[in-house]
């Protein structure tokens, strides 16, 4: 196994900005970055789910990762998801990657013809990995998106001899036994980093030690406040910030998700990322002043109207 430092604290899973003809608008990284840094994020996952990576051409990926490894530093990480279909694609993307400095790379399973067992993920993850043996490596475990939804200890349990650079999983599942068994397995040896802001508590008590989550990117004072209450003892506290966190993601939901609500919330925030890539679509302007009032409603609209001012 590789030598890696596991990661402390909250990562960003940064949005694609899009100009309204449908290009991507590379002027706001460097903007988007300084934010994040000054919000104290540990650094950005580019490319993932909520930066609709796999929309994107191989192409396009590789011009943005160009744009935010020169945000990276010694203080913020930067993490490039390079999942595709294809894996020949992951391949290219990894070692381009790798070509301009990062800091780790992730990958979820195909989302069409799913492996049928967890040996056939691991040899799918491991033909990406092993183009890039140097980099850290982390399997990106999110069911709703791949459908694949086997355990994350069958699969530690067969990759860990397998892929010698694979140091962990972002576990974002709500399978609270696995997720346990992941991070105690092998002396706990993996780097389990929770992907679920409404259920982040719950991952704390587990002993998760890092975070990537949508709702980073606006309030992380938020998240960061629920682990020190957490780590403080201050359980009722932690909960109550927990359940705000909750207010918040119902309403995300039911407006779209993690990336239709989501990319509006940066618009409310002053860091506008455009519209969704289809066939995402773009929230409505009646359903945001319906997104406005439950957010007013739910005493969350200042908290994000003022997310970007610090």
């Amino acid at each position: 196994m590789i030598q890696f430092t596991k990661i402390r604290g909250l990562i960003a899973p940064v949005f694609t900005a899009f100009r309204q003809d449908g290009e991507i608008n590379k002027d706001l990284i460097p903007a988007y970055a300084n934010k994040l840094k000054q919000k104290k994020l540990k650094g950005a996952f580019i490319l993932g789910s909520s930066g609709e990576g796999m929309l994107l051409s191989v192409e396009e990926r590789k011009s943005i990762m160009d744009l935010w490894a020169r945000e990276r530093s010694e203080t913020f990480k930067l993490i490039v998801h390079v999942g595709a279909n294809s894996y020949k694609d992951s391949q290219v993307l990894a070692k381009y990657a790798e070509d301009i400095g990062v800091d780790a790379l992730s990958v979820m399973g195909p989302t069409f013809l799913q492996p049928k067992t967890v040996k056939d993920l691991v040899s799918y993850i491991k033909i990406i990995a092993d183009v890039v043996p140097g980099i850290p490596f982390y399997y990106y475990h999110i069911p709703v998106r791949t459908g694949i939804n086997f355990n994350m200890i069958d699969l530690l349990r067969e990759a860990k001899n397998e892929i010698p650079n694979l140091v962990g999983i972002k576990y974002t599942n709500s399978n609270f036994m696995d997720m346990q068994q992941c991070i105690l397995f092998d002396n706990m040896r993996f780097d389990i980093l929770h992907g679920s802001d409404e259920t982040l508590l719950f991952g704390l008590t587990l002993g998760i030690e890092g975070g990537i989550g949508t709702t980073y990117n606006l309030i992380p004072e938020l998240y960061y406040e629920m682990i020190d209450a957490f780590n403080n003892n201050n359980v009722d506290l932690a909960r109550q910030l927990q359940a705000k966190s909750v207010r918040l993601m119902n309403i995300i939901s039911r407006h779209g998700g993690g990336i239709v609500a989501g990319k509006y919330l940066m618009k409310i925030a002053n860091m506008d990322c455009g519209p969704c890539r289809l066939p995402l679509r773009t929230i409505s302007n009646d359903e945001a002043k319906e997104m406005i009032e439950e957010l007013e409603t739910n005493e969350l609209f200042d908290l994000i109207q003022n997310s970007f001012k610090v």
